[in-house]
C-alpha cells in the first residue's frame, strides 16, 4: 500500500472504507454509534465530512474493531481488510502429523504445489524415496494391518513424482547418510543387506530423476534446520513430531525459502557430487562390516 497518499485522498477513502464496512456487516449509523460510545451525529460526520481531516486512532481502532476490519484498512495502510487476529489464523495452522505414511493432507499439498520448486529437509530419509523394506523396518510398529496399504500409498507418490513436473530439492545432514550407511543412531538394527539395497535405490533414482531431483547434504555442525517443506511460493510446512506448522503468508515463505537457499549454498556435498559420496559410503560401510 502506498503510504504517501494524499491527505485528502486517505480520509475520502476511509469514508468509503467505513461505509463499506458497515454494509456488508448489516450495521447501522446508531448501532455503530453505541458499539464506539458515541453520539449518532458523530458516525454520521465520519461517513460525510468532506474535509481532509481523519478521526483520532481510538476513533479509528473503535469502528475496525466494532466492524470486524483492520484499523491499517480504513486507513488505507493496508488492501487486506481482515483483523490481525484473522490473518494470523489464515496464516498459520496447525494439524496433525500421524506417524504413518498415509497422510493425505500432505500428499494433497505436494499435487497443489505441482509445476512449483519443492524444497525439503526430511526428519529421516525421505519416505518416498524409500525402499520397501526400509518402510516396513520403520514404520512397522505404527501401521499395524495397513501395512501393505500404507507402503502402497507411498510407491504411488513417488510415482507421482516422477511426473508432478515440479523440481525437488532435498538437504539433509551429513551425519543422516553417514548414520544410515553405517546403521548406527537411528538407524541401528537395521540389517546391512537392507542399507546397501536402500543406497542402491537412491544412487537410480538420482541417475533417473536429475536434475529434477537435487539432494544436497550440509554440515550440522555449522548449519541447521528442522525438518520443513516448502511449496513453492504457497506455504511452508514444519515438522514438529506430532503436528504440522503451515505458513501461508508470503513474508514467512521468503524467509524460510532464504534459509533452506542458505543450506543449499553452503552445502558441503553437491547434487553433483552427491552419488560419489553415497557410494562411497556404501564402500565404507561394506569395509566395515568385513573387517568385524
Amino acid at each position: 500500500m502506498d503510504d504517501k497518499i494524499d491527505k485528502r485522498d486517505r480520509a475520502a477513502q476511509f469514508r468509503l472504507r467505513l461505509a463499506r464496512a458497515m454494509e456488508d456487516r448489516h450495521v447501522s449509523q446508531s448501532a455503530l454509534a453505541r458499539s464506539i460510545g458515541v453520539d449518532r451525529s458523530t458516525v454520521s460526520q465520519l461517513l460525510t465530512d468532506e474535509g481532509a481531516r481523519l478521526p483520532n486512532a481510538h476513533v479509528v481502532g473503535s469502528c475496525a474493531s466494532a466492524l470486524g476490519v483492520s484499523a491499517d484498512w480504513l486507513l488505507s495502510l493496508s488492501d487486506r481488510p481482515e483483523s490481525a487476529a484473522e490473518l494470523l489464523a489464515g496464516s498459520l495452522t496447525v494439524t496433525e502429523a500421524p506417524r504413518a505414511l498415509v497422510d493425505e493432507r500432505i500428499f494433497e499439498w505436494h499435487q497443489q504445489a505441482a509445476g512449483y520448486k519443492i524444497r525439503y529437509v526430511p526428519a529421516t530419509l525421505p519416505d518416498m524415496l524409500k525402499t520397501r523394506a526400509v518402510l516396513e523396518w520403520e514404520y512397522a510398529p505404527h501401521l499395524g494391518r495397513t501395512a501393505d496399504q500404507a507402503i502402497g500409498a507411498s510407491e504411488d507418490r513417488l510415482t507421482w513424482m516422477r511426473s508432478a513436473q515440479s523440481d525437488y530439492e532435498i538437504a539433509m545432514p551429513l551425519y543422516e547418510i553417514h548414520s544410515f550407511a553405517h546403521g548406527v543412531g537411528y538407524y541401528d538394527g537395521l540389517p546391512l543387506e537392507v542399507r546397501q539395497e536402500q543406497i542402491d535405490h537412491l544412487l537410480t533414482l538420482c541417475e533417473q530423476l536429475y536434475p529434477r531431483l537435487r539432494i544436497y547434504l550440509f554440515d550440522a555442525k555449522r548449519l541447521y534446520s528442522a525438518p520443513v517443506t516448502i511449496f513453492g511460493p504457497l506455504m511452508c510446512v514444519f515438522y514438529a513430531g506430532g503436528h504440522y506448522m503451515a505458513f501461508r503468508d508470503r513474508d514467512r515463505i521468503e524467509v524460510f525459502t532464504r534459509h533452506f537457499d542458505n543450506l543449499v549454498r553452503e552445502a558441503d556435498v553437491t547434487a553433483r557430487s552427491f552419488p560419489t559420496h553415497l557410494r562411497q559410503k556404501q564402500a565404507d560401510s561394506l569395509a566395515g562390516w568385513k573387517t568385524r
